[in-house]
């Protein structure tokens, strides 16, 4: 395991998709040293596009947990996603609003986190 110390910043790069194939996220952690740990996960229920990039929020702060970083960056190309849960844009639907809490609750344990939108 890497033990980043406190100052150092984690980016966490997330994404998610859903099709009628199936729905997955991907993440991509870059350490402050620069080393990279991927990670790709299946969601076996049905979940809508913006679902799935909440998932892979959710799956990006879990890893960041199990490396022990205390200060990270996600990056997701979402805008919905992100903007939401800066609090730009308001979640008005129900399965939306029990994501963004179960962010901010997740979350709460780092000494530092953002999120940014990235093309």
């Amino acid at each position: 395991m890497i033990q980043p110390s406190e100052e150092e910043v984690w980016r966490v790069f997330v994404d998610g998709a859903s099709s009628l194939a199936g729905c997955g996220v991907g993440v991509v952690m870059i350490s402050p040293p620069g080393e990279k740990i991927k990670l790709a996960i299946r969601i076996d229920s049905r979940v809508t596009n913006n679902e799935a990039e909440y998932e892979a929020v959710l799956a990006g702060i879990r890893a960041a947990r199990e490396v022990g970083a205390s200060r990270i960056i996600i990056y997701s190309d979402s805008q919905l996603v992100t903007q939401q849960i800066k609090g730009v844009y308001e979640a008005k639907d129900d399965r939306m609003l029990k994501y963004l809490q179960l962010i901010k609750t997740r979350a709460e344990g780092f000494a530092d986190w953002s999120i940014e939108q990235i093309p």
